[in-house]
């Protein structure tokens, strides 16, 4: 066997050791793993030391490297969504439907784990906890696959909660990394089929394009976000300044950050010129059609076709003004990723348009972009956001992490 093949097996027997525990000694390992974290931030801090240095050696962008930093404030951070996840309800065994059936069979759909869950990611040393706490409340046994850029804050990460959960008394299978972080491991886990239920990929276009086309085991795509802002002709433009500069600036390097702003012609005058100042502040590069050029000036690099397709990740803006409202949403449809959509509008029918027409995970009225996010929206921590149409659609929280099975009560009936 492989070493992954070992690691599958282990992750394997684990889950069904997981998959019958208690609620009270699920959140046991989690305040436990919480209480670690905690008390080795110091551990931790070293481990990413390493992890960026060696990214400034590298080269890597700003925006990525703000991805991948980990500071006191941020393991707090982390430290509290453990906690939060404590806080949940736990989805395993809630009743679905249950029915009795006129030949007296009391048919019931409950919710079970769905096993061992594989996780391929990049860059950022929180989605390592993330991932981990949710599928540990959720009955399931994790292998995490990180990048090699943050390969050593994921060691420490994932030696500290497998520590913690051993001392409580569960398997520390029940949390794993894979120690390989070549190309080859990861194609090798995709195709895990025998130990590994679902494989989720969180990352760029490209690590999700792989996963999609070379996996065999099923796969849930997440986190690829071309999300667009329209700024609609009755929008109040203080209030559109204000959502484009925070979905742009406030952390360009993750997946619910805006990457085009589509403007409505008849107020495009005004606003673009009030906007620019305010992503002058951080340095916004912007890649524009002729008319945003024509308002804006030279700063304007022309925009090209690929700028129209591209998740950025940094902070890059394209602008593109439209006619109105069903050019902008002909652009999504083109363009967009499914992730998060927003209008600005004081244009009810317009916003309700925008709702009900626009394909997306998440889509908006006046605000933000950067909530979709799995805290944001009540459910703790998230293990990603499925742009896809399936069960989990969103910021996956603790139910997307279930599958279902029927239980029937009888007394003797035969068909």
């Amino acid at each position: 066997m492989t070493a992954l093949e070992i690691q599958g097996k282990a992750a394997r027997a684990a889950s069904r050791r997981l998959a019958v525990c208690s609620t009270q000694e699920k959140n046991a390992a989690l305040l436990a793993i919480a209480r670690a974290l905690n008390s080795q931030k110091d551990r931790i801090l070293a481990a990413n030391d390493r992890d960026m240095k060696n990214a400034v050696d590298s080269g890597m962008s700003r925006a990525m490297q703000d991805r991948l930093a980990l500071t006191p404030e941020r393991i707090d951070g982390i430290v509290e969504g453990v906690r939060q996840v404590v806080a949940l309800p736990d989805p395993i065994g809630e009743a679905v439907s249950m029915l009795k059936r006129p030949n007296g069979l009391t048919i019931a759909q409950v919710r079970v784990p769905l096993g061992v869950i594989a996780m391929i990611y990049e860059s950022r040393p929180n989605v390592t906890v993330d991932s981990a706490v949710l599928c540990l409340k959720s009955g399931n046994a994790v292998i995490l696959r990180g990048g090699k850029e943050a390969f050593e804050s994921n060691k420490v990460l994932v030696d500290i909660m497998r520590e913690a959960i051993a001392e409580s008394g569960l398997p520390a299978d029940c949390i794993s990394l894979v120690q390989d972080t070549s190309r080859e491991s990861a194609t090798e886990l995709m195709r895990l089929h025998q130990y590994v239920d679902l494989l989720i990929p969180r990352g760029g276009a490209g690590l999700i394009r792989s996963v999609v086309e070379n996996a065999t085991v099923p796969v849930i795509e997440t986190g690829v976000g071309n999300c667009h802002i329209y700024v609609d002709d009755s929008a109040d433009l203080d209030m559109a300044v204000n959502i484009v500069r925070n979905a742009k600036c406030s952390r360009p390097s993750v997946c619910n950050a805006v990457e085009t702003l589509l403007v409505s012609r008849s107020v495009a005058g005004s606003f673009l010129p009030m906007l620019k100042p305010r992503l002058d502040e951080y340095n916004v590069e912007l890649r524009g059609d002729d008319e945003t050029a024509a308002i804006l000036g030279s700063v304007v690099v022309p925009a090209s076709e690929e700028d129209w397709d591209t998740e950025y990740g940094d902070y890059i803006l394209a602008i593109k003004i439209v006619s109105g409202i069903d050019e902008a949403m002909e652009h999504i449809a083109k363009y967009g990723t499914g992730h998060s959509e927003a209008i600005i509008t004081s244009d009810y029918a317009n916003s309700q348009r925008f709702l009900q027409e626009v394909a997306a995970a998440a889509v908006y009225v006046n605000a933000s972009t950067r909530f979709t996010d799995g805290g944001e929206f009540g459910l703790g921590a998230e293990i990603g956001i499925s742009t896809q149409k399936m069960h989990a659609r969103g910021p996956m929280g603790l139910r997307e992490l279930t599958s279902s099975k029927y239980i029937i009560y009888g007394s003797g009936q035969i068909r």
